[in-house]
């Protein structure tokens, strides 16, 4: 993976564009948290995206209470900034991307997701599979248009940006230690991701 120094951290920027086209992408592993099929990732080419080609949750299973994780497998980090691109693309009982950190089990771990059906970002936690939210802000996603969202995690401080603008700050402290960075979708989202940036803090 391409490497780049920021202020002493170092960024790993996930290089989809080496990836080949309808198989799973590399350096992830796929969980699920509720119920339904485990899910669908394969990279997908997107003459929209950065290389052209992107990360997609491409399941149409219905299933309500079903929020597929593709985990990135190289990093572990408790304190973290995770930027990315996503756009929703199908879905009728939702559309939905968003961000997982400090992920230890399926079931365990803390998300930051945007709604294009709803028009609002939420962060939650996930609680031996039971998911709590924490803080949100109504904003607009459009369908099959790409937003950028990020997630920086600092202790007890979890900031949320969407589109370069910090949406919301709040505070908690349920998972403290280390976890795994992932994405997340729920129930039958189609969703693309581009240009995944991952920045530990520690």
């Amino acid at each position: 993976m391409p490497r780049i120094i920021a202020a002493q951290h170092v960024t790993t920027q996930i290089d989809i564009s080496r990836m080949d086209p309808g198989l799973a992408p590399d350096g992830f592993t796929f969980w699920r948290t509720g119920g339904g099929e485990v899910g669908d990732w394969r990279v997908v080419e997107d003459p929209s995206a950065s290389d052209r080609q992107v990360i997609a949750q491409t399941s149409k299973d219905p299933t309500d209470y079903r929020f597929p994780l593709a985990v990135y497998r190289p990093i572990s980090a408790k304190n973290v900034d995770v930027v990315l691109r996503f756009k929703p693309v199908a879905g009728t009982v939702d559309q939905a991307g968003g961000i997982v950190i400090r992920l230890t089990t399926p079931d365990d771990y803390y998300v930051v997701r945007a709604n294009a059906l709803e028009d609002n970002v939420r962060f939650y936690r996930m609680v031996k599979g039971r998911r709590e939210q924490i803080d949100g802000a109504n904003i607009k996603v459009t369908s099959n248009e790409w937003d950028t969202l990020g997630l920086r995690a600092e202790d007890n401080r979890f900031t949320i940006s969407f589109d370069g603008n910090e949406l919301f700050s709040t505070v908690d402290t349920t998972f403290i230690g280390l976890g795994k960075v992932g994405l997340w979708t729920k129930a039958d989202s189609v969703t693309y991701f581009d240009r995944i940036a991952i920045t530990p803090l520690d």
